[in-house]
């Protein structure tokens, strides 16, 4: 129970304020001991929203809180005596409190009491994917537009959303990939979302989640079982090896998409035949295209990503056209 009846002293001090914050993602009762301690200590427990959800969890712990919104000065006045006052911050926080305490300090004019901000519970990683699916959610329900998309028409910007991701990597520019990064996130939200809709067989961004997780922990027996992998070859046997008996292809060529780019496409049959060990000629066939094919199988036993290394020469090459145009670099981009 709050030590409300507790009598003042003399020249006890200014007291303590304490601003406990709470994460929304957090289920609300789940907070710190030290949180929970400042509470039960308290003098006052204060918080200016009536509906707060940690409110029917702390009154079920024999904490008192008054629905209150104190002025800075009140705030202060309260804490006389040395009396410490608990201030359950809302979810937009507290800054007109803060700012007004802040304004009497610069006054000099207060004793302030001793102010403490107290975390009672922090976001896990991860959490605000937890506001992506909600936002999602929102705009899947309420946007003209993003109501009406469906996995065929969304596909697009799929593939232009994952190419913007590979140039911002190549490029180097870290606030470019954290944005692309996101855009990518989008695409598996959005698609995640309309799939929910599906009359007959509807999934979520949880079974999404949960899908991949399943097949990590259970390619991975080397971090979660009792297998050992101490080089990166042996990791990809095991993930190799456990994909195969998981998909029971017939060929190695199974679930390469033929749709990607060309160099690509080439390069990932090479990876395949080579991991398998097969000894399989290349097409003895004049024309441009396998000369490429052959390139691009050179490239992947030399380690070198064929689609990359064409894409950093046509860099190059455009630099060069737009030298010998006087172009500056980056006009017209």
């Amino acid at each position: 129970m709050n030590a409300t009846s507790r009598a003042p002293r003399p020249d006890a001090g200014p007291g303590r304020i304490v601003l406990l914050t709470t994460s929304h993602r957090v289920a609300p009762g789940l907070l710190s001991w030290p949180a929970w301690q400042a509470l039960h200590a308290a003098d006052r427990v204060l918080c200016a929203d009536g509906a707060h959800p940690q409110l029917p969890y702390l009154r079920e712990a024999g904490v008192r809180v008054e629905e209150a919104s104190p002025t800075a000065q009140e705030l202060v006045d309260a804490c006389a005596d040395g009396r410490t006052v608990v201030v359950v911050a809302t979810g937009e926080g507290e800054p007109a409190l803060t700012d007004g305490l802040a304004r009497l300090a610069g006054t000099g004019r207060s004793r302030m009491p001793e102010l403490e901000l107290l975390p009672a519970s922090y976001d896990l990683p991860g959490a605000r994917l937890l506001d992506l699916v909600q936002v999602m959610d929102r705009i899947r329900a309420e946007c003209p537009w993003s109501s009406r998309q469906t996995h065929e028409g969304l596909a697009k910007y799929g593939i232009e959303e994952a190419y913007e991701l590979v140039e911002a990597i190549e490029e180097g520019d870290r606030d470019e990939l954290r944005e692309e990064l996101g855009d990518v996130l989008l695409q598996v939200v959005f698609h995640a979302r309309i799939a929910e809709e599906h009359p007959e067989e509807p999934f979520s961004v949880d079974d999404v989640a949960g899908g991949i997780v399943a097949k990590l922990v259970h390619r991975h027996p080397h971090v979660f079982g009792d297998a050992t992998a101490t080089t990166p070859e042996e990791v990809k046997e095991h993930w190799l090896r456990t994909k195969a008996v998981e998909k029971r292809r017939t060929s190695v060529t199974e679930g390469i998409p033929l749709g990607q780019p060309g160099l690509a496409l080439a390069a990932k049959l090479a990876s395949r035949v080579r991991t398998a060990g097969l000894d399989v000629p290349l097409p003895r066939v004049e024309g441009v295209g396998y000369d490429l094919l052959t390139l691009a199988v050179r490239a992947e036993a030399e380690g070198v990503d064929p689609e990359a290394a064409l894409r950093a020469a046509a860099r190059a090459y455009r630099d060069a056209v737009r030298a010998a145009e006087g172009v500056g670099e980056g006009v017209g981009e």
